[in-house]
């Protein structure tokens, strides 16, 4: 099976269980064959945790979740070692040993907790006492934040922001979209089809690489970077981080389309999923994130 029909047989099974947010489906199955990790952000009851499980289940992902609490500890998501009745050490793993990982409402947890998804969003790998274990492949988490005026909400440090290759903001439905999530709901409750086997996801995470990028996508890519450092409304711009993200997704975004090269609108497209959540606006300027990256891509 070819990327663009693995796409479409996806997306076609997740909205038979979701209605409405076409674009974050497809946002969040670039995110995957582009092996990145997703930020959802949004009101709870927006499907985010929904979509998530769906799109895990239609390619055959190993798939847990965990949810996020201010008294979640590391053990809690990467595991941890004891001794046994015969005073043998031994290694309980903890859920993110898992292909897709779901972390839900993930700035509620405590920062020292969340430092432990560092090492494995960037290397896919843990540490656990003295040692250090591979986690399977892939590896993509989907993580939830509800917006920061919910109580007991904290911003997620840059640190751990930037090693998201994505942030989807997920909205109330429009008037269609809510009542077909109210007849999906009536309906009895149908299995997710398996469409992709996970096979076929890392076939395509490998099949990204051969998607050609011409040079006016890469000073695209480059110019609209390093206007976010020159933005008079921005303390923090972009690092090189987000030129490498934009590559990486324009390309998967050319893969599932059927292209064999990618584009200056495919960079356009993929503005603000993969730079809202890598700068930092100033407070008093009276304009947000998405307003500063509307008017860098205007004037490019």
């Amino acid at each position: 099976m070819d990327a663009k029909s693995a796409w479409e047989g996806t997306f076609n099974e997740v909205k038979r269980h979701i209605s409405g947010n076409e674009e974050t489906i497809k946002l969040m199955f670039i995110a995957m064959v582009a092996d990145g990790h997703v930020l959802l952000e949004g009101v709870p009851g927006v499907a985010k945790t929904t979509m998530s499980r769906t799109l895990a289940e239609a390619v055959s992902a190993d798939f847990k979740r965990i949810q996020g609490m201010p008294d979640l500890e590391i053990k809690d998501i990467i595991g941890h070692t004891y001794l046994d009745d015969a005073n043998t050490l031994q290694l309980k793993k903890g859920p993110i040993f898992t292909n897709m990982l779901l972390v839900d409402e993930l700035n509620r947890v405590l920062p020292k907790t969340t430092t432990s998804l560092l090492e494995a969003l960037e290397e896919r790998q843990v540490t656990i006492g003295n040692a250090t274990l591979k986690l399977d492949r892939p590896f993509i988490t989907l993580a939830t934040q509800n917006p920061l005026n919910i109580e007991g909400t904290t911003s997620l440090p840059k640190v751990l922001a930037d090693r998201f290759l994505m942030r989807l903001g997920v909205t109330y439905p429009n008037l269609e979209e809510e009542i077909g999530m109210i007849e999906i709901k009536e309906r009895p409750e149908q299995p997710v089809r398996k469409v992709l086997k996970i096979e076929d996801v890392l076939a395509m995470q490998r099949d990204v690489q051969s998607i050609v990028m011409p040079d006016d996508a890469k000073k695209y890519i480059v110019d609209l970077v390093r206007a976010t450092r020159e933005d008079i409304h921005v303390v923090m711009g972009g690092s090189p981080r987000a030129d490498i993200s934009f590559m990486r997704c324009s390309k998967a975004k050319a893969l599932i389309e059927g292209r064999k090269s990618i584009s200056v609108d495919d960079v356009k497209f993929l503005a603000k999923p993969v730079l809202s959540h890598r700068i930092v606006v100033r407070a008093t300027g009276g304009i947000g994130v998405n307003g500063v990256i509307d008017g860098i891509t205007a004037t490019l």
